[in-house]
């Protein structure tokens, strides 16, 4: 009947607010705390060790950022969440870590009961943003699009298929990194076609790079 716990590494370079976090995820049922690291750099190398569920990511660390550390670790293990630890509430450092491969924003001063819908949303997948930031993110990227909200009508498994897709991964490469067999991949690749109105590759690779799935240079 147990499920297996939810394994965080915790990435921030103030060993009291570390101890703080360790804190509060010990007092919740299936989480579990594998590692702490002081440093973006630390974070990604530990992540490649450990391979966690979870990714708790500092932005503001000495030497490599907390939103470097984020795009490394993505690129390098699509299966791992990284939600954003930041006392920063503006709608550019969201959108930063959200392009960097962020699954979720949460700000510091956040509740913990907060804290832990963040851990359990993002492990189904879903994005998770503080609600202090969420309104103003959504705003500002419609006005962008100009009323674009195509995005919206994916899930967060099309959106990763779809991300995956725009980095130049293989329908086998992409079945074998989220342990999908081929057959869904592509009945996912068909239902973004469809539901976004795009009929190639090519043209999946640049709206992902438009709406940020993917960097530009990606």
């Amino acid at each position: 009947m147990s499920e297996k716990p939810i394994r965080v590494i915790l990435a921030d370079d103030h060993a009291l607010v570390r101890a703080g976090i360790r804190s509060l995820l010990g007092a919740m049922a299936g989480v579990e705390v594998i590692g702490e690291a002081s440093s973006g750099e630390d974070a990604v190398e530990l992540a490649g060790r450990e391979n966690p569920d979870v990714v708790l990511m500092d932005i503001a660390m000495k030497g490599m950022t907390g939103l470097e550390a984020t795009a490394r670790i993505r690129q390098r293990q699509p299966q791992v969440r990284v939600l954003v630890l930041s006392m920063h509430s503006s709608e550019e450092y969201v959108l930063q870590a959200l392009r960097a491969g962020a699954a979720g924003y949460l700000l510091k001063d956040a509740a913990t009961a907060e804290l832990e819908l963040a851990l359990r949303s993002v492990m189904r997948g879903e994005t998770w943003l503080s609600s202090a930031v969420s309104r103003q993110v959504v705003d500002g990227y419609v006005q962008r699009m100009g009323g674009d909200s195509g995005s919206e009508a994916l899930t967060a498994r099309q959106r990763e298929v779809l991300r995956l897709l725009a980095g130049g991964k293989s329908t086998k490469e992409i079945a074998f990194i989220l342990n999908l067999s081929v057959k869904t991949v592509e009945t996912h690749r068909s239902q973004i076609m469809e539901r976004l109105g795009i009929r190639d590759v090519a043209g999946l690779v640049r709206y992902a790079m438009r709406t940020g799935l993917v960097p530009p240079e990606g």
